[in-house]
C-alpha cells in the first residue's frame, strides 16, 4: 500500500527552516502520509512560491508565516484555501491577534513551533477524519481579537495622518531613540521649537508621553517620512 493510499491527502510543508521541515516531513512519512516540503528560499516571489505549491495539488498545507525575503505567509492563506487546500499555520509567532487574522483568512488552525510534534500530527489526523481541529469559541475569540486590533491600528493610523511633515520627521527621530537635543541639532532649531513640536504630536495622537507616541506608531506599523 502506498503512502498516499494510507495517509490520505497530500501534505505540503512551506517552511524555510531546513531542519524543522526535514523533521516534520520524516514524522509525516512515518505516519504514512504523502508529504513534501517547499522552501521559500528557492523562489524570487511569493507568487512563484504559491504557483509551485498549487502544482503539487496539496490536500493540506502546513504553512510558516515567516517566508524570509518573500514576506508574510498570511498572503498565501486565502488563495490556498480557495484552491481547496486545508491550511494549518505552524509558526514561531506568538501574537494571538495575528493568529486570529490567519483564521479569518480561512486557516483551520494555528500551531506554535514551540509546541509538540504530536499536536501537529493529531491535527492532521483530525483533518483526515473530517473532524474539527479548533473549538468554535476559541476560533471566535481569536478572530475577534484580530478584528479589534485591526480597528485600533486603523484608528492609530488616522491620528498619525494628522501630523505635519516636520512632526512626522520628529516622531521618526523619537522612534530611533534620539533626544530632543539631538533632534534640535539635526534640524538646526532650538530645543524649545522641538518641544513645541513634540507637544503637538502628543496632542494629535491623544497620548501623554513620547514613549506612548512611539508605541502607538510601532503598533500601527507606521513609517516616518524620509528626512
Amino acid at each position: 500500500m502506498t503512502r498516499a493510499a494510507r495517509g490520505g491527502a497530500r501534505i505540503v510543508l512551506v517552511e524555510d527552516h531546513v531542519l524543522f521541515a526535514e523533521s516534520l516531513e520524516l514524522a509525516l512519512d512515518l505516519e504514512g502520509h504523502d508529504a513534501s516540503s517547499v522552501s521559500p528560499n528557492s523562489f524570487t516571489s511569493a507568487e512563484a512560491l504559491l504557483s509551485r505549491v498549487l502544482r503539487l495539488r496539496p490536500g493540506v498545507v502546513l504553512l510558516d508565516l515567516d517566508l524570509g525575503a518573500l514576506g508574510d505567509g498570511r498572503l498565501l492563506i486565502a488563495p490556498l484555501v480557495e484552491s481547496g487546500a486545508q491550511v494549518v499555520v505552524v509558526t514561531a509567532a506568538t501574537d494571538r491577534a495575528r493568529w486570529g487574522e490567519c483564521l479569518a483568512l480561512g486557516a483551520r488552525r494555528v500551531l506554535p513551533k514551540s509546541g509538540s510534534l504530536n499536536e501537529i500530527l493529531a491535527t492532521i489526523r483530525r483533518i483526515d477524519q473530517g473532524l474539527p481541529v479548533l473549538a468554535a469559541d476559541e476560533r471566535a475569540a481569536l478572530i475577534a481579537l484580530a478584528r479589534q486590533q485591526s480597528r485600533e491600528r486603523a484608528d492609530a493610523r488616522e491620528r498619525l495622518e494628522r501630523l505635519t511633515p516636520r512632526e512626522g520627521e520628529v516622531l521618526g527621530r523619537l522612534m530611533r531613540g534620539e533626544t530632543v537635543r539631538e533632534i534640535a541639532t539635526r534640524f538646526v532649531v532650538s530645543e524649545a521649537t522641538v518641544r513645541t513640536q513634540v507637544k503637538s504630536i502628543l496632542a494629535k495622537l491623544a497620548v501623554s508621553s513620547q514613549i506612548a507616541a512611539v508605541g502607538l506608531a510601532n503598533r500601527a506599523d507606521w513609517q516616518p517620512p524620509s528626512a
